[in-house]
């Protein structure tokens, strides 16, 4: 068993470093509100730490889960930054959705003051979080990566490498246009439905055994006809990432014309009140 840091303890950082606590790792939790770490000893021990620092103290491996580009730049760098506790030949690993180009930049520090940095970001919402049953996309080396796998395999349901630094990065951009172009398809054809007069759950319960099937029809039907949209990912965060994602479209030379399209429509929902419910209450506009 290892000894860890985790740095970040929201609806995601919680469960997955109440995992590594079950799974027999000695951890020293942060959070940049003490109270949630507070919350987070009282449930599983350990300890805390009052800076990102002090936590990674000693750590071999210094796990976090922050929520955009600067907060991972505050969290690893600056006298109280991760990195200027972590020791030589210990490993970062990054399960924020930040972009490419901060994983890269972070990653050559480390290299230069001799850390090993993998960025994983995750998939599976808070449900995947909590169960232990993330899909997890890596960039780094083979090296670091071997390392950390391990460890990583607490909360994973699939962990794969998909290259060096930044390529998990730009995997879950993948990952969120592909869950964006779903879910608005999803909120059409179940507001299609209504509309038609057909019972939409016992629709879905046909066709989501066909071609048109896909994970947020399974999970996501029922409440999104319900009208519940107070679980799971934020609108919030996701037009954070899917402005990461065009951003990256530009740079590269890629086009993604759904997605900004689908960008504009969260930010309907946004507009409406809507910024904290999960990303299934696109739905919202057609209703």
């Amino acid at each position: 068993m290892a000894k860890l840091a985790f740095l970040g303890l929201g609806v995601m950082g919680f469960p997955m470093a109440g995992h590594l606590a079950a799974a027999g790792h000695q951890l020293t939790v942060w959070n940049r509100s003490p109270a949630k770490a507070e919350a987070w000893l009282e449930k599983h021990g350990h300890t805390a730490a009052p800076t990102a620092r002090e936590a990674a103290f000693g750590a071999e491996f210094v796990m976090a889960c922050v929520g955009n580009d600067d907060d991972l730049r505050q969290v690893c760098l600056g006298p109280d930054g991760a990195f200027a506790g972590m020791d030589p030949g210990a490993i970062f690993v990054d399960h924020t959705t930040v972009s490419a180009m901060v994983t890269r930049e972070l990653a050559a520090e480390g290299v230069a003051r001799g850390l090993g940095f993998v960025d994983a970001p995750v998939s599976g919402g808070q449900a995947g979080a909590e169960n232990g049953q993330l899909s997890i996309m890596c960039g780094g080396t083979e090296a670091d990566y071997a390392a950390a796998e391990p460890v990583m395999a607490a909360y994973s349901r699939v962990c794969r490498r998909l290259g060096e630094s930044g390529a998990g990065q730009l995997a879950k951009m993948m990952n969120q246009i592909c869950i964006a172009g779903l879910m608005q398809g999803l909120s059409e054809a179940l507001a299609f439905g209504e509309k038609a007069g057909l019972d939409g759950e016992k629709v879905v319960e046909v066709i989501s055994q066909g071609a048109a099937g896909s994970w947020q029809m399974v999970n996501r039907h029922k409440t999104m006809l319900a009208g519940s949209f107070d679980f799971g990912f934020a609108v919030d965060w996701m037009r954070k990432d899917l402005g990461i994602c065009l951003a990256t479209a530009d740079q590269i030379g890629a086009r993604l014309p759904v997605t900004a399209l689908i960008d504009q429509f969260y930010k309907d929902v946004q507009l409406m009140g809507g910024g904290r419910g999960d990303t299934s209450s696109l739905i919202r506009r057609l209703k």
